[in-house]
């Protein structure tokens, strides 16, 4: 309540200084983002955030198309260079001018062989400038979605990396921080005004932005409460104007509020359960997740049906592909679950020697719609089987390190397939062999070269149909070999006071308060 009265307090303050009432907007969230660096870590709602601040050479339209950012316009000089013409008159934060320079040191960051994100740009070669505003970046064969790569890397300032000693990227996963994982200075539509971990970080409006602001806001509060119930409360109690993590078990409850809107879709993002393919676990023992029998009896071992009636509340897309219908590269052929059959299962167990094998399942109570209780049927659908399964729960903070680490012995990770919107995304950083920029986010571990050998073909085909087909084929093969289970795609639903008078959801869930109106 200190906050409500402070809140209040503020504004009247404010109401009475000026005619136009600032407005704030309280944006209460299921999660906190893991650094202020977007190079730092490939989540899609740490990269979400992070582009109130940050902004891109290009950018997704409403409908997903690609269109201008900090780059005016672009073209193919050859068949492995694009020229980039940037946008003058852009400034930093700090009042800096954004120009050729900020290009090239911010490539080069995001492509270190130390970088999180370098597999966003898998096909990146080299950036050369040409003048003050002109790039040329070249890449390693054509390539049809590089302006869709990147439109998730985010310019930094030059001469702000080298007076601050960021010329390197940090890693959440490797826990490396630096001065960019506290401080910002992007062009975006909002600067960073103060940030305290786990509770809150706030931004206020950038009046020095190159684009028209569609937005009213002069302040954004952004407070993680990973608790559902909590959630709940403080939006019914006002004391957050939104939360983009509404729980699906309260949804009813929201809506028949007459204060309280609701908007809810299925996400891009496939749930999956993972396995570690290294030759031995971590504690050395034997991995007996290297037998394609155990990963089957496993797959076979999950009711996904009771799943999405209880947990899911019959909201996610039960999934038998590694991609959401909406992603290309998605076929419906494929998108068939594999059955729920506890005696195939526990037979084919037999015939692999690992009935009563120990295992931990490293999942996070505030990533996934849920998770939690998914994790928790999963141990229970698997010691029914005879394994013995142990659940390992906590905050992401906590558990993503465990994950990319490639240490846990198995793990849930969701993947939206962006910023790509293609099934390319998955296959080049999620199943390709970890290599260079390839299989990033392979933290188990495994080789395919059969898989690798279509992802690579598939990179360098330009003919749409013909790229589709062979990504649709690497994924037949994945889903084969049983490298991850889909579980489902999650739902999503945000929920808002009504003085909330204009926000924009799209399938990918990203927040873009950019576009947001309160109090209209």
């Amino acid at each position: 309540m200190k906050l409500r009265k402070h809140l209040l307090a503020g504004l009247a303050f404010a109401m009475l200084a000026s005619s136009a009432s600032a407005e704030t907007l309280r944006w209460g969230s299921p999660r906190d983002i893991f650094s202020l660096d977007p190079y730092s870590y490939g989540s899609t709602s740490n990269l979400a955030f992070l582009n109130h601040v940050y902004e891109g050479l290009t950018r997704y339209t409403p409908e997903f198309k690609v269109e201008p950012a900090l780059a005016t316009s672009w073209e193919m000089v050859s068949e492995k260079v694009w020229r980039f013409h940037l946008r003058k008159g852009v400034k930093f934060h700090n009042g800096a001018d954004f120009n050729a320079d900020d290009v090239v040191a911010s490539m080069a960051r995001v492509s270190h062989p130390t970088s999180p994100l370098r597999g966003n740009i898998p096909a990146y070669v080299s950036t050369t400038k040409v003048d003050d505003y002109t790039v040329d970046i070249e890449v390693n064969s054509p390539n049809p979605l590089f302006l869709n790569d990147m439109t998730n890397i985010f310019m930094f300032d030059k001469d702000w990396l080298v007076d601050n000693k960021s010329e390197l990227p940090t890693d959440v996963g490797a826990k490396v921080e630096g001065f960019a994982t506290y401080n910002t200075n992007g062009t975006g539509p909002f600067k960073v005004e103060s940030r305290v971990p786990d509770s809150k970080t706030v931004l206020i409006k950038n009046d020095g932005w190159w684009d028209t602001p569609k937005h009213n806001l002069d302040r954004i509060e952004f407070m993680p409460i990973t608790s559902a119930a909590t959630r709940v409360a403080a939006l019914l109690s006002g004391e957050i104007d939104l939360t983009d993590g509404a729980p699906v078990q309260d949804l009813e409850r929201l809506k028949s509020s007459p204060e309280i809107k609701v908007i809810e879709r299925t996400d891009l993002r496939t749930v999956h359960m993972v396995f570690n393919r290294h030759e031995t676990f971590a504690d050395g023992r034997e991995n007996f997740f290297n037998n394609i029998k155990v990963r089957q009896a496993i797959d076979h071992a999950i009711d996904r049906q009771l799943i999405f009636k209880r947990v899911m509340r019959g909201k996610s897309h039960v999934a038998g592909t590694m991609v959401a219908p909406e992603i290309p590269g998605y076929s419906a052929e494929l998108d068939v679950p594999t059955s729920y059959d506890p005696e195939l299962s526990k037979k084919l167990l037999e015939e692999a020697g690992a009935v009563g094998k120990e295992f931990t399942l490293v999942c996070m109570n505030d990533e996934s719609v849920n998770e939690e209780d998914v994790c928790s049927a999963l141990v229970s659908m698997l010691s029914r089987v005879g394994l013995k399964p142990t659940l390992d729960i906590g905050p992401r903070a906590v558990q993503a390190p465990k994950r990319a680490s490639g240490k846990s012995d198995a793990y849930m990770i969701g993947w939206a397939n962006e910023p790509t919107l293609d099934a390319y995304s998955i296959l080049v950083q999620v199943l390709s062999t970890r290599e260079g920029a390839a299989g990033v986010a392979n933290y188990g571990g495994w080789s395919y070269p059969e898989l690798d050998a279509m992802v690579k073909k598939a990179a360098v085909e330009m003919d749409h149909d013909k790229r589709l087909a062979i990504e649709t084929e690497a994924l037949k093969f994945a889903k084969d070999e049983v490298i991850m289970i889909p579980l489902h795609q999650q739902p999503m639903a945000w929920a808002m006071s009504k003085n909330v008078t204009d926000v924009t959801i799209r399938a990918d869930n990203k927040p873009r308060h950019w576009l947001t109106r309160i109090g209209d």
